[in-house]
């Protein structure tokens, strides 16, 4: 399969570049994914498409500011790192940028020597592990140094922090918010499980392996980048529950989707779990728990819209988006929403 099936054209224009003053008046488009028939609404009246006893599954990753400016000790030249994942103790997975410049045993400072470090190694794709020292506790130096890992669409500064995080988001470890979320107030969630709908929350810290352009022609040589999930009993039982009894499980974001099918059993059924997923789903799989799901729009070429091809048909959802050009949709991280049902 050729990946530049996958492509389309999009006015620059259209990029959201900063969030919408409230979360859940977003735009929402919706598509059937077995007729490719279209409706549009606005994200708040997704409560009027969820019925009792659907499980709605949502990804409880929280953000962490991965994004710091620093300097080699003793130059004045700045260099950005970017914190992909912890691998033990203060060791990290970075990507560096001007990366010819940190070769191992490079030194780094950042915020006036509050966080010191040093490049030990250079591994996949260029990719640096770096080890910090700093004296008091990690995650509040971050909070402090940090920013948030913007995509590199956004060109605007973020104002508020928090307008990158979902409202449910719990534990730390995400370089890349799981952006479908973002259209979510704490009112539209009560709501919903007011009206009967469950919630049940899964983890996956989102890596930018995700959003790293696809760059082999044929989709099946691409590979995925590695990405840590957890799967609570409770969240196994609510999605188990929802299958048995005949109900819709709905996966807010394509995380939240890789994670449930990444750790469902042939028979479709979940259970607690943990573990690492590098699972690439194109047309050609077959979900075997996911039924619908809520999204943002996404890159052309890039493995998301696969995704959702492969959930919705590859020219519904072509021709979907071209109905969203049309009609000015928002796009990306920032931008509006679509539900396949």
């Amino acid at each position: 399969m050729d990946v530049k099936d996958f492509d389309y054209e999009l006015p620059e224009e259209l990029i959201a570049q900063d969030p919408i003053a409230r979360r859940d008046e977003s735009r929402l488009l919706i598509l059937d994914k077995e007729t490719g028939a279209i409706r549009h609404s606005i994200f708040r009246n997704i409560i009027d498409e969820l019925n009792p006893g659907d499980c709605l599954v949502v990804n409880n990753t929280k953000v962490i500011p991965a994004r710091l400016l620093g300097t080699r000790e003793g130059q004045t030249g700045k260099i950005e790192v970017l914190l992909l994942r912890r691998l033990e103790g203060d060791v990290w997975e970075t990507l560096v940028k001007p990366g010819k410049k940190c070769r191992v045993g490079t030194r780094l400072t950042f915020g006036d020597g509050l966080l010191r470090a040093e490049v030990t190694d250079v591994v996949e794709e260029g990719n640096r592990l770096i080890r910090f020292e700093y004296k008091g506790i990690f995650e509040e130096i971050l909070d402090r140094l940090g920013e948030m890992p913007l995509p590199p669409y956004i060109t605007h500064k973020l104002e508020d922090k928090n307008r990158y995080q979902t409202v449910y988001a719990k534990h730390e470890g995400s370089a890349a918010a799981p952006t479908a979320g973002l259209h979510f107030t704490p009112e539209l969630l009560q709501a919903i499980q007011d009206k009967g709908v469950e919630l049940a929350e899964v983890t996956l810290h989102v890596g930018l392996g995700t959003f790293r352009p696809v760059k082999v022609d044929k989709i099946e040589d691409h590979h995925m980048h590695s990405e840590f999930y957890i799967i609570s009993r409770e969240a196994a039982e609510k999605i188990n529950r929802a299958k048995e009894t005949g109900h819709r499980v709905i996966c807010v974001g394509t995380t939240s989707c890789r994670t449930i099918e990444s750790a469902a059993g042939p028979d479709g059924r979940l259970k607690e779990t943990s573990g690492w997923t590098d699972i690439f789903i194109y047309p050609g799989y077959r979900f075997k728990v996911l039924d619908a799901l809520i999204t943002n729009f996404h890159l052309p070429q890039s493995t998301l819209v696969m995704l959702v091809s492969a959930l919705a048909g590859r020219e519904h959802i072509l021709n979907a988006y071209q109905e969203a050009i049309r009609e000015r949709y928002r796009f990306f991280s920032f931008g509006d929403a679509m539900f396949i049902e």
